[in-house]
């Protein structure tokens, strides 16, 4: 835990980023501008992802539920490392549900599970829903675990390449809707 928590503390130190200042949301802001859709990019990235392994990475995207209305609360801007793929949607680890010290921690167990140790824009996580099921160290993860449909997606994915998943984890732009956030990290706490 140590090697990521150190790694973590110096990517930031280094960007001079602070999770809460302004220069941290204007490096949220610049990637988002990328998000902004077309219907013809939307349809493009959805097939995109459908076509190449995008499991095990890290991704912000805009999303509406589909059965939102019989939902207590959701996240309609989620950070998420999908861990399974299906034909019309994918099963992922949403990190907003936990508080920023458990996705920490959460990224710091999945660590062993990295397909290299250069954190780069190659460097995915090897985990898979059995996978988190039978770690029990790994119980941060099981309030994250949500599904996606591809349908339900309303922006371009923006991926997170793993030498800035430690800032995006950190940053406080989840975006709830139907209770507050120190509600929503609660209730997870209580899955744990």
């Amino acid at each position: 835990m140590a090697y990521l928590i150190d790694r973590i503390q110096s990517s930031i130190q280094k960007e001079g980023l602070v999770p809460r200042t302004r220069a941290a949301r204007q490096w949220l802001s610049s990637k988002v501008t990328t998000l902004k859709p077309t219907s013809s990019s939307l349809m493009a990235d959805r097939q995109r992802l459908k076509d190449r392994s995008f499991v095990g990475k890290m991704y912000f995207f805009f999303y509406d539920p589909k059965l939102k209305d019989s939902l207590p609360y959701y996240d309609r801007f989620p950070l998420v490392i999908p861990i399974e793929r299906y034909p019309d949607g994918f099963l992922g680890l949403n990190l907003h549900y936990i508080h920023p010290k458990q996705r920490i921690n959460l990224l710091d167990k999945l660590s062993d599970t990295a397909s290299n140790n250069r954190y780069d824009e190659k460097t995915k996580l090897r985990v898979s829903y059995d996978y988190l099921k039978a770690a029990s160290s790994i119980f941060e993860a099981m309030p994250c675990i949500k599904r996606y449909l591809f349908q339900n997606i309303q922006s371009r994915f923006l991926e997170i390449t793993a030498d800035e998943w430690d800032i995006a984890a950190l940053l406080p732009v989840e975006s709830f809707v139907g209770s507050t956030k120190s509600k929503i990290y609660a209730d997870s706490r209580k899955k744990f």
